[in-house]
């Protein structure tokens, strides 16, 4: 099973774990990444790089993190969201949103 993104990398979008991803599997939209299930091998080499704990295996998600196993299926495929092989700056108020909890929401449907 691969890893997901979760709720802590939205509006913070931080891509430490980009840079580390043997697979470019990593994928960005406005304000979030995903992670791609195609290319994900499970290497778990991101897991420690992400500063918010935001990616989880998604075989070990919990309940309210189980959406996003088809959120970031659906996401990577995304019409505007692009794959992501470099390290960016988090969003300018990635601070501020790093603390915040229940912001799924701010991603739309």
């Amino acid at each position: 099973m691969p890893f997901i993104v979760t709720e802590p990398c939205i509006n913070c979008r931080y891509t430490d774990c980009v840079e580390v991803c043997p697979m470019d599997c990593f994928v960005a939209g406005p304000q979030f990444l995903v992670i791609d299930p195609d290319g994900c091998i499970d290497c778990s080499v991101c897991v420690p790089q992400c500063p918010v704990n935001a990616i989880v295996n998604a075989a070990e998600a919990t309940p309210e993190q189980q959406p996003y196993i088809e959120l970031n299926a659906r996401l990577a495929k995304a019409p505007g969201w692009e794959s992501l092989r470099q390290r960016q700056a988090p969003l300018p108020e990635h601070t501020h949103w790093a603390g915040v909890k229940h912001k799924r929401h701010l991603l739309g449907p």
